[in-house]
């Protein structure tokens, strides 16, 4: 007989090779660690993925065969899901991590699976962060997962479409894993203060130190029973048995931000942001990204505010600012928090301080004005498509002129419909790149014989 993850014993179940699910019940085990779910049940969240008869229900029960990639942010489930999966099945369970297997590892792994597949014992292969593993280690992969000889159970919080081959890919389910809500984590928090796997009833958690707690987390489940046990600790050096709000800024040793994530503070905070970086404010949007890092804020929210800010508001007065903040939003997605904090400053920095101009977003909506108004006319024949055999009938092409046959690269003739001659949507400011923008845009509109200012609209 051997203990199978959670110390239970189990004869049909070999012991664990080791990772993170290892013997989850052991006292001095990470809180996060002894108050995983042991059914799918227990699972809180993502109940998208959880109905009767789902892919993911079945995998648990232990009626599914398929493998899957579990793609999410930090502390959704995915760990907590294979531990699951191998607590409700009777098949061996083998955890790797890709940053630490190599190649010959997960061979060896795969060698004992097929030995132990013979003896008629299947294999879940928990993979965890497989966005790590290079082309190769991936490849290694492929052949077990075709031919069935383990389950596969991937993690990864990066989009599996650009990080795993697609061979892989394509021999795999996808399933998605959203961040986990206030009323998420309450459960989770609720059930560690009474379960006697985690703080058996002995601590009181004050409603303040409670909404701290649940902001700090940013919906991670990890993160809020961390601050849970380190605030328990906290509690026990002064002899005390309530957990509130001293106490907890006290053990995350920074002070709890006040900052509702779904109300008035949430709208507010953001508006400030983005105001500051309009208003070319350095230092007042430093200030108020720190608050929302610190409240727990989705740093993807962050920086899609940012990638919108940087057209709206800087456009072409510095274009290069939309590849920062668009460089930032990937970096958040591909190497998580804390560290993508700093690229969010970058990105904040270089739009805060760059000239500004709304000259993009007024041309766009004017132009989108005009469009619903009805304004929009027919193709200009020579511009039409003049591809296929009898297009010329039509005369659709004809008198078209190459612009690179031109002076400039420009050929002056009708681009426009008729409703529409002589309409200019973007009118460039004179800040920053716009200025010499400005210059080459008169330049080009003399030599359509279109110059000077026509209002839109």
């Amino acid at each position: 007989m051997s203990e199978d993850l959670f110390g239970m014993v189990d004869d049909t179940t070999p012991a664990p090779r080791g990772g993170s699910l290892s013997e989850a019940g052991h006292a001095q085990l990470p809180l996060a660690v002894r108050m995983r779910p042991r059914t799918v049940d227990e699972i809180v969240g993502q109940q998208h993925l959880l109905a009767p008869g789902s892919p993911l229900r079945r995998l648990a029960e232990g009626t599914g065969a398929m493998s899957v990639f579990l793609w999410g942010p930090p502390g959704v489930g995915k760990t907590t899901i294979a531990a699951v999966v191998s607590h409700q099945t009777k098949r061996r369970f083998v955890e790797i991590s890709a940053v630490t297997a190599g190649v010959k590892e997960v061979r060896a792994q795969l060698d004992a699976a097929r030995r132990e597949l013979a003896r008629g014992l299947a294999t879940v292969l928990f993979v965890d962060e497989v966005h790590r593993f290079n082309k190769a280690q991936q490849d290694v992969l492929l052949p077990a997962v075709e031919n069935r000889l383990v389950t596969l159970i991937a993690a990864t919080t990066e989009n599996p479409s650009f990080s795993v081959i697609a061979p892989l890919l394509s021999r795999s389910l996808v399933l998605t894993l959203k961040p986990l809500t206030d009323d998420d984590l309450t459960v989770l928090v609720e059930r560690a203060l009474a379960d006697e796997r985690g703080l058996g009833g002995r601590y009181e958690l004050s409603d303040e130190a409670r909404t701290a707690m649940l902001a700090m987390a940013g919906g991670d489940a990890r993160r809020v029973l961390t601050y849970l046990e380190e605030a328990a600790r906290s509690a026990d050096a002064t002899a005390s048995t309530t957990i509130d709000l001293a106490t907890l800024e006290k053990s995350v040793d920074r002070a709890a931000v006040r900052y509702d994530a779904h109300g008035d503070q949430h709208y507010d905070v953001t508006s400030a942001f983005i105001k500051s970086v309009r208003g070319s404010d350095v230092d007042a949007a430093l200030h108020w990204l720190a608050r929302m890092i610190e409240a727990g804020e989705d740093p993807r929210f962050i920086a899609r505010r940012l990638v919108v800010l940087a057209s709206e508001d800087v456009g072409m007065a510095a274009p290069g600012v939309l590849q920062t903040c668009v460089a930032a939003a990937q970096a958040v997605q591909l190497i998580g928090m804390p560290e993508a904090r700093i690229n969010l400053a970058q990105a904040t920095i270089a739009a805060a301080t760059a000239p500004k101009s709304n000259a993009v977003v007024l041309a766009i909506d004017e132009a989108i004005a005009d469009v619903r108004a009805g304004r929009i006319g027919q193709v200009p024949p020579h511009l039409r498509d003049a591809h296929y055999s009898s297009a010329g009938n039509y005369g659709h092409g004809v008198g078209y002129k190459y612009a690179h046959d031109f002076p400039h690269g420009v050929a002056s003739q009708q681009y426009l419909p008729d409703e529409l001659t002589g309409r200019h949507y973007y009118r460039p400011t004179d800040h920053g790149n716009e200025m010499a923008i400005g210059e080459r845009l008169e330049m080009i509109r003399r030599l359509l014989g279109n110059p000077g200012e026509h209002e839109s609209g």
